[in-house]
């Protein structure tokens, strides 16, 4: 089932800190599944820049959302760019 969870904890790797200061810039879409009780089941890269998309991955995966009924999936995006 695909929703929209709001995230109750939401960790951002060193590494994605790193990548957005080197002036890589652009858009990391991931697929998640989130179990009943919030945690990240699986991940899946739709898209990004290839530098990138590995920090968000792990990033997410690390994330709590609020609790739901059933299993759901949605699409989460990074958007990097110059301040």
């Amino acid at each position: 089932m695909r929703t929209s969870r709001w995230r109750k904890f939401a960790a951002v790797t060193t590494a994605a800190l790193i990548f957005s200061g080197a002036n890589v810039y652009g858009k990391v879409k991931i697929e998640v599944v989130i179990t009943p009780d919030g945690r990240v089941k699986s991940t899946r890269v739709v898209g990004g820049h290839p530098l990138l998309v590995q920090a968000c991955q792990d990033a997410v995966k690390e994330w709590k959302f609020v609790p739901a009924p059933e299993e759901t999936t949605q699409i989460v995006e990074f958007d990097f760019h110059a301040n």
